[in-house]
């Protein structure tokens, strides 16, 4: 299948975006997260506040390994992350349903730059202070009954989109 080894997938270019995950409970969607980011390099995962770090039984579970291999690291406070991303020149964007957010399809990248996306807790979403402090926002429109989709579904629809508008994938 033509799988990248671990080495190679360390000294790989990565995909110039960060996830950051804001107080999420679940173990399994942490892994979740850490997989699909190796399956797209993403270039690093910035796990905040109640979110688990690995090792984790139940992050491996669903990780597979990808949390060995995807560069991480841990903050007590999401603001903090924030901050730190923001003085690194990271345009930042939480992905939360509010006045004035971006639908995902209509975001638009732009070459050269580097991102961050925030995921939110599985009920109450980023935090509005974190919010706040964000270049944006950005929502996945949605046609159904309910007002949101799992953190981790969320997780792969946007790295996915931010792999095609960086041009990491070809669509069609």
């Amino acid at each position: 299948m033509g799988r990248i080894g671990r080495e190679e997938f360390l000294a790989s270019d990565k995909l110039p975006l960060t996830v950051v995950v804001d107080n999420v409970r679940s173990l399994h969607n942490v892994g979740s997260i850490f997989r699909t980011s190796d399956a797209f390099r993403v270039e690093q995962v910035l796990l905040c506040g109640i979110t688990a770090t690995p090792p984790q039984a139940e992050i491996h579970k669903t990780a597979l390994g990808a949390e060995d291999v995807v560069s991480w690291k841990y903050y007590k406070d999401t603001m903090d992350a924030v901050r730190e991303l923001s003085e690194a020149g990271y345009g930042i964007y939480a992905i939360e349903q509010v006045e004035g957010s971006i639908p995902l399809q209509d975001f638009r990248t732009e070459e050269g730059c580097k991102y961050a996306v925030i995921l939110g807790n599985e009920v109450k979403g980023v935090g509005q202070q974190v919010v706040d402090a964000c270049d944006g926002s950005i929502e996945i429109p949605q046609f159904g009954t309910k007002h949101s989709l799992n953190v981790s579904v969320t997780a792969g629809m946007v790295i996915w989109e931010f792999a095609c508008k960086l041009g990491w994938v070809k669509r069609g």
